[in-house]
Formats: structure tokens, C-alpha cells, sequence
């Protein structure tokens, strides 16, 4: 019977930079057998595609790929050709350079073999960019972006109030209250109208109630506006006339800056909502308290759908950040919070627990347990995020909705407390 002998396996390493790239091939035994530069452009993808084919690559036996990053036109071009590809860290590199150069000697092509043999060597202690789909990929790229154009929005609106406080207290205690503040679209409209504390005390209660129907109020209107003229008359603190002008025309310039934060976060909102709502994990996501469309498409963002990804709930927790460290060495043992996560992950979780206080009874019972026991605010909500990002595991990987009683069985000491 004749067998069909197997290529030996290579590992390819490419050392990025923004206009080139240096490939670099080992065999299993470390010789390097092909190094080449090329262009980042598609003529250079192509030489490399050609490169790879030619020392054995085909589609049962693709040649891994590492690189230092795991985004970027080539990085996508590789994962869309189905071959895994490692984003190595890199200090992680830097540290595996050491074992090749006590000279600590450093290019380009010495980089892109210290990757090929990072793979040859230790494959197995690193792991490959998930298989995404297309969706969640797209999904990613939006919750991402409107995540970022939610924290440009807080930064303009904090720049605006500090450079309010310096002539136009008015304007801050007028909307003081609003769940918004000068995010509201009521305080940019009227701002707009009237950028200095003086020209708001002319502003009378006709004009505030054009200006409120303006931004889109529908009830309340003449009490606001009342509200409004009766802050406006106030006797404030003011600067010099022409001061007082050119303070107006900087605020006018930092509100331009907020409303088109404001705009692009609304608008990104929107969009990252309909993507996640085409997705087929979307009903098991949602039916988690605390978790609608928006947040719900930033953890499925994090997480992606490819069931490979996490061989276990625990290794899901960890890369959210919700499950502790242990640092144990002699006598000593001490259990900490991870400071290594999904940073953006970890910011939907704390969004997602403090919400399901209010939405499940069972997610409360689980903070005050955890308060009673001892935890701070911070340490009970991230210990009711962990144990929700198992259940989200569970139910992803066999594809159920989340139920209530499963999750938080009523124990004893609850059937105590409703009797009492």
C-alpha cells in the first residue's frame, strides 16, 4: 500500500512595518529556509502567498503565520485565505530575541525568524486569531468605534464644562440636573443660541420654548422654560465684556466639537444595534439582564462566535478579566484582581452587572451576598460578572436562552428572608 508522505511542517514569521514587511521561514529543525522582503500592497501579499506555496503550502496543510499584530490589511488578507495566524506580543518577542542573540542584535529579518521559531518551538502555548464571521468581525469594528466616539464624547463634554466654569456658571446650573448634563440636546441647543451668560439673560420665555421645541422636547415645555429664564436672571459672576465675547466664541468652537461627538456616537449606536440584531447569537445574548443591543453587541464583539476560541468558562473569565489571580510562593499566598484582560470587555461587564441589579432578582441577591460577605461595590459586581460570563459560555456553546431559576437557584437563606 503506498502512503502519501506528509510536507515537514514550516512556520512563517512576518515582521511588519506601515510600507514593508519582512517574511522570514524555518523548518522544524530551525534552518531558515526563504527570507524576502515585500511591499504592503497586493503585489507584495501576492509574492508572499507565492512564497509560502512554494515551500509546501496547499489547502490540507497551510503554513501557520506569526506577526505582532493582529490587525491590518495583511493580516486580514491572511485570515481570509484560512490559515491560522498568531498575534504575538510584543515583549513576548523581545524576550525570545535573548535566546537567539546574547548581543542583543536586532533587524527586521532577525525579528521575522525569531517569529517563525517562536511558532516551531512553542506553538502550543500561543494561541491563533479566532475564526470570526465576517458579521461578527463587522460587529467588532462598530461597537468598537461607537465605544470610542462615546469616550470622545465624554472628553468634549468635560473640555466644554471646564471652559464653562471660567465665565458661564449659568449654563452649568441649569442643566446640572439632567441626566445628560451638556450632553442634552436641550443645553447644546440652547447654548448655541445664546453662547454667553449675557446674552442668556435676554433670552425670554417665548424663546426658551422655541428653543426646547427646537431640540425636541414635547412635554413640559413652558415649565421648563420658566425653570430656565428664572436661572438665566440670576446675578452671577462676570467677566469683562470683550472677555466675556471671546470666552463665547471658544465655547461656540467646543460645542461644534460635542455635537459632532454626540452625533457620531448616536449614529454608531444605531448601526452597531441592526448589525448585532442579524446575528444568530443575538436572541441568547439579549436574554441576559442587562444586556440590550448595544451592550450586547460590544460582549459579542469581545467574544466573537467562534466556538473554538475558549477551550473552557474559565478561560473566558480570565480574558474578561473577571476571574481573580492567585500569586502563591512559599507561605505566601495572595488572590488579586486580574490587571491583564479585554480592557473593552471589561468595561461592558461592569455595564452589564450594575444593570441586571435592577432586572434580576437573582443577580441582586448575588451582590448583597457578596457585600455582606465583605467585597467592596467594585469586587461584587466583578465577582456577579464572572459568573455570568459562565453561564454565557454555557449557553453560547449549546445555544439556550438564559433562564433565571437555572441560574440563580433560591437557596435557604432566600426562602428565610421572604418568609421573615
Amino acid at each position: 500500500m503506498e502512503v502519501t508522505a506528509l510536507p515537514a511542517p514550516v512556520f512563517c514569521g512576518v515582521d511588519w512595518a506601515e510600507d514593508h514587511h519582512d517574511i522570514a521561514l524555518v523548518d522544524a529543525g530551525g534552518k531558515q529556509l526563504a527570507k524576502q522582503r515585500i511591499n504592503d500592497d497586493a503585489e507584495g501579499f501576492a509574492q508572499l502567498i507565492a512564497l509560502l506555496g512554494k515551500h509546501g503550502d496547499r489547502a490540507d496543510a497551510v503554513i501557520p503565520v506569526a506577526i505582532e499584530t493582529s490587525r491590518g490589511l495583511l493580516v486580514a488578507c491572511l485570515r481570509a485565505t484560512g490559515r491560522p495566524v498568531y498575534a504575538i506580543n510584543p515583549l513576548a518577542v523581545a524576550r525570545y530575541r535573548d535566546r537567539h542573540s546574547v548581543a542583543r542584535r536586532k533587524s527586521d529579518a532577525v525579528d521575522a525568524a525569531v517569529l517563525a521559531n517562536i511558532l516551531r518551538t512553542d506553538m502550543a502555548a500561543h494561541r491563533p486569531l479566532p475564526a470570526d464571521s465576517e458579521l461578527v468581525q463587522a460587529i467588532a469594528v462598530l461597537a468598537r468605534a461607537q465605544q470610542d466616539a462615546v469616550w470622545d464624547r465624554g472628553q468634549a463634554s468635560n473640555r466644554l464644562r471646564s471652559q464653562l466654569r471660567e465665565f458661564y456658571p449659568a449654563i452649568l446650573d441649569a442643566f446640572a440636573a439632567h441626566k445628560h448634563g451638556l450632553c442634552a440636546r436641550e443645553a447644546r441647543t440652547i447654548l448655541a443660541a445664546a453662547p454667553t451668560p449675557t446674552i442668556a439673560a435676554t433670552l425670554t420665555r417665548r424663546r426658551l420654548q422655541s428653543l426646547l421645541k427646537k431640540a425636541g422636547r414635547v412635554r413640559g415645555i413652558e415649565a421648563e422654560a420658566d425653570r430656565l429664564h428664572e436661572v438665566f436672571q440670576r446675578i452671577y459672576l462676570h467677566q469683562l465684556p470683550q472677555v466675556e465675547a471671546a470666552f463665547g466664541q471658544q465655547a461656540t468652537a467646543l460645542l461644534r466639537q460635542l455635537n459632532t461627538a454626540c452625533l457620531n456616537a448616536d449614529q454608531l449606536e444605531e448601526s452597531t444595534a441592526a448589525a448585532f440584531e442579524e446575528h444568530p447569537d443575538a436572541p441568547v445574548i439579549r436574554s441576559f439582564p442587562g444586556l440590550g443591543s448595544l451592550t450586547g453587541a460590544r460582549v459579542l464583539a469581545e467574544v466573537g462566535d467562534d466556538r473554538t476560541r475558549f477551550a473552557s468558562a474559565d478561560s473566558l473569565k480570565a480574558y474578561a478579566g473577571s476571574a481573580p489571580v492567585t500569586r502563591a510562593s512559599g507561605k505566601s499566598r495572595t488572590v488579586m484582581s486580574r490587571r491583564i484582560k479585554n480592557q473593552r470587555l471589561a468595561a461592558a461587564g461592569y455595564v452589564w452587572a450594575f444593570v441586571s441589579l435592577t432586572k434580576s432578582a437573582g443577580a441582586r441577591a448575588h451582590y448583597d451576598r457578596r457585600r455582606e460577605a465583605g467585597d467592596r461595590h467594585v469586587a461584587a459586581q466583578r465577582n456577579l460578572f464572572n459568573r455570568f460570563m459562565g453561564m454565557l459560555f454555557y449557553c453560547l456553546q449549546h445555544g439556550q436562552l438564559y433562564d433565571e431559576l437555572k441560574a440563580f437557584p433560591i437557596r435557604s437563606d432566600d426562602r428565610s428572608a421572604s418568609a421573615a
